[in-house]
């Protein structure tokens, strides 16, 4: 089904998803807080519209935040809580630190037991969050290609929202695993420290995840 889906940010992430959606059939608005690059971002991404956070926010029926994880509780903050009532928001962030990864361990400004997610949805209590595309790297997040189908790890606290979530990624190629509420995301968002381990260390970035079940 197609949607009018409103991106706050505009990053290599954002235009990726950007990218992916636009070629599902689906509406974009890229958001940037960057009055000077929204003409920039309609060339980098052709068929998107583009707009400031909050108006990117207001013209999706769904929401995606793709911002570094570091601005994301700003970038929700500039986003009126009305913008975000009730509106299913794909939270693509992980709490990377700005410190360099160690022996190729990336380092988080979060604890095992507080998620970004958390914190998150806190913040913004009206808005339907569900953590995704957040356990693997850019080039891969739409159709990827690989021998077998990749997992991807999603979680939230409206159940409604994951179904809705589910149905848009197995679209864009993935198998789905709901790792149940925003706690999840505890667990979820240190994958993305091990998914970079082979990058840092051996500059292998093309691989996915797979949960195998019997």
């Amino acid at each position: 089904m197609k949607k009018r889906i409103g991106i706050i940010g505009s990053g290599v992430v954002a235009q990726t998803l950007a990218r992916g959606f636009l070629r599902h059939g689906h509406d974009v608005m890229l958001g940037t807080q960057h009055a000077e690059k929204q003409a920039l971002l309609r060339q980098q991404v052709a068929g998107a519209t583009t707009g400031t956070f909050k108006e990117a926010a207001q013209y999706g029926e769904w929401v995606v935040l793709s911002v570094k994880g570091s601005a994301a509780l700003t970038a929700l903050k500039l986003v009126d809580e009305e913008a975000l009532a009730g509106k299913i928001v794909m939270d693509t962030t992980n709490p990377i630190a700005d410190s360099p990864p160690q022996h190729g361990v990336l380092q988080y400004f979060t604890s095992l037991n507080r998620s970004l997610m958390e914190q998150l949805q806190e913040l913004r209590p009206q808005a339907r969050l569900v953590k995704c595309f957040s356990c693997v790297g850019s080039a891969h997040m739409i159709d990827p290609q690989f021998s077998e189908r990749p997992t991807m790890f999603i979680c939230g606290n409206d159940a409604n929202a994951k179904q809705e979530v589910t149905a848009l990624l197995e679209t864009v190629g993935w198998d789905v695993a709901d790792m149940g509420g925003a706690e999840a995301a505890r667990a979820i968002e240190p994958l993305a420290m091990l998914w970079c381990i082979p990058g840092f260390l051996h500059n292998r970035w093309n691989h996915a995840f797979r949960l195998l079940r019997k």
